[in-house]
C-alpha cells in the first residue's frame, strides 16, 4: 500500500512482514530508505511501478540498519549507490538535504535520517514505542541515549521502520 507523506515522499507498507520502505524524490534523484524483506519484493516492485519508477531509476539506498527485513531487496536495485549504516558519514555529498543521525540501540549501527521536518527512524522509534533491545547486538543503554538525542530534534512527521 502506498501512502503519500509529502509531495515528494511516499511510504510503502506491505501485506507480508517487512519494514516500511520510503521513497524520496529530491531533485532528479530517487532515494529509498530501506528496501523491506525479500517477501515484499513483488509488492515493492508493483508500488514503484504505480509511481512510474523502475528499479534502474533508483539512485540511492539509505539503510537504517542491517536487519533482513530492512535490506532484503537491495539486489533488485543494481544501479543504486547503497549507504550502509556502519560506514555512512555525517553527510552524503549527493544529498546534503538529508541529515544523518547515528542512533544505536536496536543495533550497534542504527541510523536515522532527517529531511526537512520528517524523521525516518528505522527501528529506533515508533509511533507507539521503541525498537527491541533484546538482540545480541542491541544495547538498552545506547537506546536510551539515542532516544534522548532524538527528543532534541525538531521534526513534525515520524516515519518509522514499521507501522
Amino acid at each position: 500500500m502506498i501512502s503519500k507523506i509529502k509531495p515528494n515522499i511516499w511510504q510503502f507498507n506491505f501485506k507480508e512482514f517487512g519494514s516500511c520502505v520510503y521513497l524520496l524524490k529530491i531533485g532528479h534523484k530517487n532515494i529509498l530508505i530501506d528496501t523491506g524483506s525479500g517477501d515484499n519484493k513483488p509488492e515493492l516492485l508493483e508500488d514503484l511501478k504505480k509511481l512510474n519508477i523502475n528499479p534502474e531509476q533508483v539512485n540511492i539506498i539509505l539503510l537504517t540498519h542491517n536487519h533482513w527485513d530492512h535490506n532484503g531487496n537491495m539486489g533488485i536495485f543494481e544501479l543504486a549507490k547503497v549507504y550502509l549504516p556502519q560506514n555512512i558519514q555525517d553527510k552524503i555529498k549527493e544529498i546534503p538535504e538529508i541529515k544523518i543521525i547515528k542512533a544505536p540501540g536496536h543495533t550497534e549501527h542504527d541510523t536515522c535520517f532527517l529531511y526537512e521536518d520528517v524523521l525516518f527512524s528505522g527501528d529506533v522509534l515508533f509511533h507507539n514505542g521503541i525498537g527491541r533491545t533484546d538482540f545480541p547486538e542491541s544495547s538498552h543503554k545506547d537506546m536510551i541515549k539515542s532516544l534522548e538525542k532524538l527528543k532534541k530534534i525538531n521534526y513534525k512527521i515520524l516515519c518509522p521502520g514499521h507501522m
